[in-house]
């Protein structure tokens, strides 16, 4: 008997102009084709770039069932309204969960971080976002970070919630840190990385990408996707 196709991985991420950050979020998708031969893997984007995910949703095969993935660090606007649209928009789409907040990423930090003395200070500095979810997960990172460095971890926002990454390099020197690092929790290069360099730390680490972390925790979320799709609801289940 044949087996049906797995249903086609959307890795979706935000998009960026930055032509680096660009090739680091493709060489996700080429790692994550590597770690699952034969798997489906498609190209979207919810903002600055193309191909626009509701566009690649709409363009599958007539009777291809499809799974979003987002290439995102958090629950946010991006995740509760754009890519859920877009899951709706068509029958027999899932909708994966973010990337994070995950140990692997707070492993993954604490790696870029692992010269840092342990008495500087740290600020964990995410994009940022109004969803009141996405500061509840950066803060369940920040806390998973913790837990593998005795230092004191600031979570700070690029954006559209508070501190400000340089708000919150400012709280830990009043607060005693003579040496402050910011540690970024972002994916690749852009805009919001940039800004980093401009907070007034005494450094800043790279953006989680490149790292083979990234492409196993985007397969994780396709194949959790799945098993939640076929696990009976409690009413269904009566």
């Amino acid at each position: 008997m044949t087996l049906p196709p797995a249903p086609v991985l959307i890795a979706c991420a935000h998009g960026t102009r930055s032509s680096e950050g660009q090739a680091r979020i493709n060489a996700v998708r080429t790692e994550m084709r590597a770690l699952r031969s034969g798997l489906d893997v498609r190209e979207a984007y919810v903002d600055v770039q193309e191909p626009e995910l509701p566009d690649v949703v709409a363009g599958l095969p007539e009777g291809v069932s499809g799974v979003v993935v987002p290439l995102l660090l958090s629950v946010g606007y991006h995740v509760r309204v754009d890519i859920a649209r877009a899951v709706a928009s068509r029958p027999g789409m899932l909708a994966a969960e973010p990337l994070g907040p995950d140990p692997l990423l707070a492993r993954l930090l604490q790696e870029r971080l692992a010269e840092v003395p342990r008495e500087w200070g740290v600020v964990l500095a995410a994009a940022g976002s109004s969803e009141p979810d996405a500061a509840r997960s950066v803060a369940q990172l920040a806390g998973q970070l913790t837990q593998l460095r005795p230092s004191r971890v600031l979570a700070a926002y690029g954006a559209s919630a508070a501190p400000s990454v340089p708000e919150a390099v400012g709280q830990l020197r009043r607060d005693g840190a003579r040496h402050v690092a910011i540690a970024s929790y972002l994916l690749a290069p852009g805009y919001f990385h940039d800004q980093l360099a401009k907070a007034g730390a005494d450094m800043v680490t790279e953006p989680l990408l490149p790292s083979p972390v990234i492409a196993r925790l985007a397969l994780e979320r396709y194949d959790q996707a799945l098993a939640s799709s076929l696990t009976p609801t409690p009413a269904a289940a009566d």
